[in-house]
């Protein structure tokens, strides 16, 4: 936000409001006043942790009213007087500049321009015309990422990711709502897709381990024009929440690697209640008892070898036999074939996709 925009206003508000008037930063620095010899200064009296939740404070004279984007304010009017007519012109200030510092921001402000981008709130068309205004590469390869917060303290995960990614210019935090935050990463020829991991990695290990925020990671597919981030940003949505369903256990989940389970999940739950039907006619999987739903979960961990699964169960090898033998019975399907293997797993995905209730996004 440029400062000169603000100083016009308030040089021009000051000849109608014979009060002394200014703006101050997050800093508490004074950036606009409408006397000059103030600005660079730094204000004691009020912060914008003092104004967090308040409408109006009132110290030292002068009265502060802060005004912003969410999910944080970022800048503090103040007008010279603590009277009702000071707070009403703090707040006339507050919600003039405030609809400046939008329309700035809609029009010169590349982080916007990217949110707009990845929530396909810009027609195609205008991208192009968009970015070159904005003086903004459209070749180079980014990748979406979308940050989950699932279980979160006081600290901003917003400002503890400006802060991991500093670079304004080349990678772009975006709020989302209140849990989710989309990170748009410009990626160099030689990062492969392990590198993505490992930083997707590094997000998840700092959030938690030095603030104490817990948090899933989806990762979209790399792309090389500005006007697929939109794509990107879907792929990431579809990632987590196909994780979500399939892979509870993950905190990092690449739409690259979602295999079947994606298949799985684009499909019509009509079409998956008459597959499980059709498999199961012997026998309900439902019939199953958990400690039979874990030896099979084992056996296909382990590659539908025998020997090795008993031996993780610590069971006799002729115990498995036995319980693959009365899963054979009940369903009709001998887990020890690779076909009947295939379209077991496969049923129980599809189980546990319709037992999740999983709305598509």
């Amino acid at each position: 936000m440029s400062n000169r925009l603000f100083q016009g206003i308030i040089h021009q508000m000051g000849d109608t409001i014979d009060r002394t008037i200014g703006v101050m930063d997050e800093s508490s620095v004074i950036i606009a006043c409408s006397e000059l010899g103030r600005i660079g200064e730094v204000c004691e009296s009020v912060s914008l942790d003092d104004l967090n939740g308040e409408d109006i404070v009132s110290a030292d004279g002068y009265t502060f009213k802060a005004f912003g984007n969410r999910p944080r304010l970022e800048y503090v009017v103040f007008v010279g007087g603590t009277d009702p007519e000071a707070q009403k012109f703090a707040r006339i200030l507050a919600v003039s500049l405030n609809s400046i510092k939008q329309y700035y921001d809609e029009k010169y402000d590349r982080g916007n321009f990217i949110k707009n981008v990845i929530l396909d709130n810009i027609l195609p068309g205008d991208i192009y015309l968009k970015s070159h205004e904005l003086h903004f590469n459209n070749e180079v390869s980014r990748v979406c990422m979308l940050i989950k917060i699932t279980d979160k303290n006081d600290i901003s995960a917003y400002d503890v990711l400006q802060n991991l990614f500093p670079d304004k210019n080349k990678d772009f935090i975006v709020s989302i709502n209140e849990t989710d935050i989309a990170l748009v990463k410009e990626i160099k020829a030689h990062i492969d897709e392990r590198d993505i991991t490992k930083l997707a990695n590094s997000i998840v290990d700092t959030l938690s381990g030095e603030f104490y925020t817990h948090c899933s990671v989806g990762i979209g597919t790399v792309v090389t024009n500005i006007k697929d981030l939109a794509r990107s940003f879907k792929e990431a949505q579809v990632a987590l929440e196909v994780g979500r369903v399939f892979d509870t256990e993950k905190a990092i989940v690449s739409y690259n690697h979602l295999g079947i389970a994606r298949l799985i999940y684009q499909l019509p739950t009509t079409l998956c209640d008459m597959f499980l039907k059709e498999v199961f006619r012997k026998g309900s999987i439902d019939s199953l008892d958990h400690e039979t739903l874990f030896t099979i979960q084992r056996f296909f961990e382990n590659n539908l070898n025998v020997s090795e699964t008993s031996r993780k169960l610590f069971v006799h090898r002729n115990t498995l036999v036995y319980r693959l033998e009365k899963i054979k019975k009940i369903t009709g399907l001998d887990l020890r074939e690779f076909e009947d293997a295939i379209v077991f797993k496969v049923a129980l995905m599809v189980k546990r996709y319709l037992s999740s209730g999983a709305d598509k996004l």
